[in-house]
C-alpha cells in the first residue's frame, strides 16, 4: 500500500529521494563484501557479520571519526566521488595501528537535502575506500536535515571495526630505543587542517577553479612551479580545489602485508602511528612507551607543494606546519634497525613511497621530551624521489 506523505515532504524531507539514493548505491555496497559473511544481507535493522575462521583468542577493536570541513571543499566543487575514500581512512588506518585488519564499515550520512544522484556518489566514494581497504560496508544512514543544514551542505562519519588476535595485537611497549621510524608519503593533505585551508582561501580570495600551477607560481615562485611537472606531474593540470581534495591515502592493506611479510622472515613490526589532527608531533609518540621518545629529522623526506603552499599563504615554519597538517607523512612505522633495509624494500614493492625518516631514543637523552626534530646521520638506502628545492622547509 502506497501511502502520501504529503506533510513530511512540506517541512523539506523528500522520503521518495531518499528510497532513489538507496537503490541507486546498493550496487556499489555490495561490491564490499567478497571479504565477509554477511548474515541475513543488506537492508535490515542492522548488520551482522560472522569472525573470521580460525582465530583462537580474538580481538575486536572499534574506530570513528569524520573528514571535518573537508566536506565544504567538496561540496562547493559539488564534487563527491573523493571524500568517502577520506572518511574510510581516517577510521581503517586507526584500525590498523593496533595491528587489526579492517573488517567491516558504517556511514553516517547528514545532508541538507537529498540529492539520489550525489547521494549515490557520496556511498560510492566510502565503498570504493572500503575496497582499498579491505573491509565491508555493511550498513548506514543517511539523514535528512532541512532547516538545520543548507540544501547543498553534508557532513560525514564512519565507524570501522577490525579484528585482530590477542597476541598479535601492537602495543608500545614493545617498542624499544635504537628502532628506526619509517615514514610513509602522505597523498596531500589528507583531511585535517581544513579550517585552516578554508579561512586562507577566503582570506586570499583564491578561487577553487584556479588553475593549482598559477597558484603555486604567485606563492612559492617561478622556481616552485618548474618544479611541479617532474615532481607531481598529477598536478600540473588540476585546479587547486582538484588538488585540495585529493583523497587521503589508505595505508592499511599494505601495512598488513608489510608486517606478514617481515613475521615471515623473522623480523617484527613494532608500532604504527596515524598521522592526522595535531600532526608529527602529536601522533608519532602514541606508538611508543611514555619513557621513549621521536627524533625525526625533516630533511629526510620530501614535502608536498600542497603544504608548503599552506605554509607559506600562513606564514608558518617548518615545525608549526607539522604540528597542524600531517607535514607529507601520512604514517609512520617502527621497526628494530636491522629490519629498516627489508622494509622499505617491501614497501616499494607495494608500490608505497617510503623513507627512514628517524630513530627512537631515550626521552631523558631529548629533555623528556616525547618528540624533537634534529639532524640525523643515519645511512638511508638510495631513493628516486626527487626532494623538493629547498628540502622539506622549503
Amino acid at each position: 500500500m502506497t501511502i502520501e506523505r504529503g506533510a513530511y515532504a512540506r517541512a523539506g524531507v523528500d522520503v521518495t529521494a531518499g528510497d532513489r539514493a538507496v537503490e541507486l548505491l546498493r550496487a556499489h555496497v555490495g561490491r564490499t563484501l567478497g571479504g565477509v559473511e554477511l548474515i541475513g544481507g543488506l537492508g535490515g535493522f542492522a548488520g551482522a557479520i560472522a569472525l573470521p575462521p580460525g582465530l583462537r583468542e580474538p580481538i575486536l577493536v572499534s574506530a570513528t571519526d569524520g573528514v571535518g570541513t573537508k566536506t565544504a571543499i567538496a561540496a562547493a566543487m559539488r564534487r563527491y566521488d573523493t571524500i568517502g575514500r577520506d572518511l574510510v581512512a581516517m577510521c581503517a588506518d586507526d584500525v590498523v595501528c593496533v595491528g587489526a585488519r579492517p573488517l567491516f564499515f558504517l556511514d553516517y550520512l547528514a545532508v541538507g537535502r537529498v540529492e539520489p544522484v550525489d547521494v549515490a556518489e557520496l556511498v560510492g566514494s566510502v565503498a570504493a575506500g572500503c575496497e582499498l581497504a579491505g573491509c565491508a560496508l555493511v550498513g548506514g544512514e543517511t539523514a535528512e536535515h532541512p532547516g538545520l543544514m543548507r540544501p547543498d551542505e553534508f557532513d560525514l562519519a564512519g565507524f570501522c571495526v577490525g579484528v585482530v588476535e590477542r597476541a598479535d595485537m601492537l602495543d608500545p611497549t614493545g617498542v624499544e630505543p635504537g628502532d628506526g621510524l619509517i615514514g610513509l608519503a602522505a597523498s596531500g593533505l589528507h583531511a585535517n587542517g581544513f579550517s585552516l585551508v578554508r579561512a586562507l582561501l577566503a582570506r586570499f580570495d583564491l578561487a577553487l577553479d584556479r588553475p593549482y600551477l598559477d597558484v603555486v607560481r604567485s606563492t612559492l615562485g617561478e622556481r616552485a612551479a618548474d618544479h611541479l611537472p617532474a615532481d607531481e606531474p598529477d598536478h600540473v593540470l588540476a585546479t587547486l580545489g582538484e588538488v585540495l581534495l585529493t583523497p587521503t591515502r589508505i595505508y592499511a592493506r599494505d601495512i598488513l602485508a608489510l608486517r606478514d611479510q617481515l613475521a615471515a622472515e623473522g623480523m617484527p613490526l613494532r608500532g604504527l602511528a596515524h598521522i592526522t589532527g595535531g600532526g608529527l608531533p602529536a601522533n608519532v609518540p602514541r606508538a611508543l612507551p611514555a619513557s621513549l621518545g621521536a627524533r625525526l629529522d625533516p630533511a629526510a623526506w620530501p614535502l608536498p607543494s600542497a603544504h608548503r603552499l599552506i605554509a607559506g599563504l600562513a606564514g608558518m615554519d617548518g615545525p608549526e606546519l607539522r604540528a597542524t597538517l600531517n607535514g607529507g607523512l601520512g604514517m609512520i612505522v617502527v621497526v628494530p634497525p636491522g629490519s629498516v633495509e627489508r622494509s622499505l624494500a617491501q614497501l616499494a614493492e607495494l608500490g608505497q613511497r617510503a623513507w627512514l625518516v628517524g630513530d627512537v631514543v631515550e626521552a631523558g637523552t631529548i629533555g623528556g621530551q616525547r618528540y624533537v626534530e634534529a639532524p640525523l646521520h643515519l645511512e638511508r638506502p638510495s631513493s628516486s624521489t626527487r626532494m623538493p628545492p629547498g628540502g622539506a622547509d622549503a
